[in-house]
């Protein structure tokens, strides 16, 4: 009797580090789209591009600007299924603006509403040697 097993599929992912720097929003949605649209292997739609890239825009520029450090994002696709981790040094976690009532005319603050609502599943992860990662799974489109 012989059993076949099934080499589960690995999914794609790309690991970028970026600087702190005001620049380093910009740089990852340049290599988000370029990755999913190019890189990835799989087939993204265009729709699941455009969320990837605001949540992405909108988690390194949290890192980089709150978590005072440069930040390493790593993009995965598996199955259709779109996932974001960015990673940086602090330990504080994100906030998210709590009530109904949010001030649209305000500079700040929305970015993370913006990432849940974008996100099937959305984490905060300590991770060893201090830091955190933010991982956001992005839903089908």
């Amino acid at each position: 009797m012989r059993a076949y097993g099934h080499a589960r599929r690995r999914a794609a992912r790309a690991t970028y580090s970026l600087p702190r720097s005001e620049l380093s929003a910009r740089w990852a949605r340049h290599l988000t789209a370029a990755y999913l649209n190019h890189g990835c292997g799989e087939k993204v739609s265009r729709d699941q591009v455009d969320d990837a890239t605001l949540v992405v825009s909108e988690l390194v520029t949290n890192a980089t600007r709150h978590g005072r450090s440069g930040c390493r994002l790593q993009l995965s696709v598996d199955r259709g299924r779109v996932t974001v981790e960015v990673h940086d040094s602090s330990p504080l976690r994100p906030r998210f603006p709590t009530g109904e009532a949010t001030d649209v005319m305000a500079e700040g603050g929305r970015g993370m509403t913006l990432v849940r609502e974008l996100s099937r599943r959305l984490s905060i992860l300590a991770t060893p040697g201090g830091g955190k990662t933010v991982q956001a799974v992005l839903l089908a489109c």
